[in-house]
This record gives C-alpha cells, sequence and structure tokens, in this order.
C-alpha cells in the first residue's frame, strides 16, 4: 500500500505540471504563431493523458492475486507502459506530419510567419520544468522498482527534449530574420524524432514483457551462480524466468542425490528460495524442481 501511494503522489506531481504546460504552450503557440510549441502543446497532452493511464493501471496492478490472477496482477502496470510508447508513437507520427507539410509549403515558395518571443519563453520555462519532474520521477520509479514509473520520466525526459528543439527552432526564427521562419517547423520535425526514439524503447520493453521475455542474460547468470553455490546441489539447469510487473518469476530444475532424505531436499529447495528471495525481493516467485541425479 505504501509503494502505491508513493507512485500515486510522484504521479500527480507531474500530471499537475503537465496540466500547467499544456495550458501554457497551447496558448504560446496560438499566440505566438509556432509550429514548434504547438507540437509540443500536443506532446504535454499525451504526458497529461499517460499520467492518467499510470494512476488507473498502478491501483489494479497492485490487487492481490486471486482465483483469475494465481500470479496477482502485476501484468497490468507493464501493459501500462506499453500504452504510455503506443501513445507517444502516435504523437509522433503527428507531429512529423505536420512538420514536414511547412516544410514543404516553404520549399515550394510559401511565407511562413516568424513564431513571436512568447513561444520562446515557453519552450524555456517547459524545459525547466519538465527536467525537474524527470529527475524526481525517476529517482522514485528507482526506489520503487515500478516500470510504469520508469517509462512516465522517459516520457517527461522527451518532453523536456522536445522542448529544447523547439527552443533552438524558435529561438533561430526569431532571431534570424523571416526567410529562416522554416527553423520552426523543422524543430517540430526534430521533436517528432526525438519522440519516436523513446516510444519504440518503451513499446519494445513493454511487449517484450507481456510476450513473457526472459530476464536479461546477466540476471539470469546471477541466479545460476546462486544456486550452484549452495552445497549438494549439481548443476541447475532449464532456467525460465520473467517480470510480472515489478516481481521475478524463476522456475528451474536442479539435480540432487536421489537417496538424501526428502526433509533435507526440502530444506535445500527452501534455501534456494530464501537466497533468490534475499536477491531480488521477498515477492519474487521461486519454483524449484528437483531430480535425482543420474535419472533424466
Amino acid at each position: 500500500m505504501k509503494r502505491e501511494k508513493e507512485i500515486y503522489k510522484v504521479t500527480l506531481w507531474g500530471s499537475t505540471v503537465n496540466a500547467v504546460l499544456v495550458v501554457m504552450k497551447l496558448l504560446a503557440g496560438l499566440l505566438g504563431n509556432s509550429a514548434a510549441m504547438l507540437a509540443d502543446a500536443v506532446h504535454s497532452v499525451s504526458d497529461f493523458a499517460t499520467d492518467m493511464v499510470v494512476l488507473a493501471f498502478v491501483r489494479i496492478s497492485h490487487k492481490p492475486k486471486d482465483k483469475t490472477h494465481d500470479y496477482g496482477h502485476g501484468k497490468y502496470e507493464t501493459l501500462a507502459t506499453a500504452l504510455i510508447g503506443l501513445a507517444l508513437f502516435a504523437v509522433a507520427v503527428g507531429v512529423l506530419v505536420g512538420g514536414a507539410k511547412k516544410i514543404a509549403f516553404w520549399a515550394s515558395g510559401g511565407v511562413l510567419v516568424q513564431p513571436g518571443k512568447l513561444a520562446l519563453w515557453a519552450a524555456l520555462i517547459s524545459i525547466a520544468l519538465k527536467e525537474w519532474i524527470f529527475q524526481y520521477t525517476k529517482r522514485k520509479a528507482e526506489q520503487l522498482d515500478s516500470q510504469a514509473m520508469k517509462a512516465n520520466a522517459w516520457h517527461h525526459r522527451s518532453d523536456a527534449l522536445s522542448s529544447v528543439g523547439a527552443a533552438v527552432g524558435i529561438g533561430g526564427a526569431i532571431f534570424c530574420g523571416e526567410r529562416w521562419a522554416v527553423l520552426d517547423p523543422i524543430a517540430s520535425v526534430v521533436v517528432g524524432a526525438i519522440i519516436i526514439k523513446v516510444a519504440v524503447d518503451l513499446l519494445k520493453n513493454g511487449v517484450g514483457e507481456l510476450m513473457e521475455q526472459s530476464l536479461p542474460e546477466e540476471v539470469e547468470n546471477e541466479i545460476l551462480d546462486i544456486v550452484a553455490s549452495i552445497p549438494d546441489v549439481v548443476e541447475p539447469h532449464d532456467l525460465c524466468t520473467r517480470r510480472i510487473g515489478k516481481r521475478f518469476a524463476i522456475e528451474m530444475h536442479i539435480l540432487m542425490d536421489g537417496d538424501r532424505p526428502l526433509r533435507e531436499v526440502h530444506a535445500t529447495a527452501s534455501e534456494i528460495e530464501r537466497l533468490l528471495k534475499a536477491r531480488y525481493g521477498a515477492d519474487t516467485h521461486v519454483a524449484v524442481h528437483v531430480e535425482p541425479i543420474g535419472e533424466e
């Protein structure tokens, strides 16, 4: 419950910042005639929407296991991560298309309106606020081991980076003269490219976990080393791993002397479980299948 409350508190801080930035960027983009700032405003709208997704899915993911979910509801947090990535990707495509159209219009002889200084100030304020909320959310996500919060933190960082691109483009369009007004939509295309990179990474991680992707190779090797260090355990094999939200699931087979008493074999399996939970968290799912040496 404490973890859930902390995630809620951090996400609410982020959603408050996003709500303020949405209003500020939309007004600055409209009043300052800036395509880059309007693109940045759309990005902030997606930030606010994904904050709401995190709030909804984290509540579900913290429900205990029940008759229909023997492994708990942790995958809902992973699903939230994938949805955030999908939302980001959709936003990025819209930003890229909009910027490309303006660049094509300029290239065909059209005249673009220079953005105003209001848009530049909005971009600079956004950079400061979003970098602060990124650092705060990332630190808390690492403390709480929340994949959805980590995804949301990088969503904040992507917004800060997009504001940097917007600020460069808007500033160039303002200070270099009307003939360089195309720098504003060029900046919006750069913003879109940044968002796409972040979106692809989030989708890759989220979908990978939903498709039962194994834990990283270095983690699996560490698991095998821990188990192999226990006396009387021979050849740990058939290791299967995955994530369930913030938890690890670990299943494996081990070989032991078939003549050992059942009580001792059970004690060894319990020791394996204890060591793995001590290393990867008390909520780690551990299943150990013991086989006698020399038999398949």
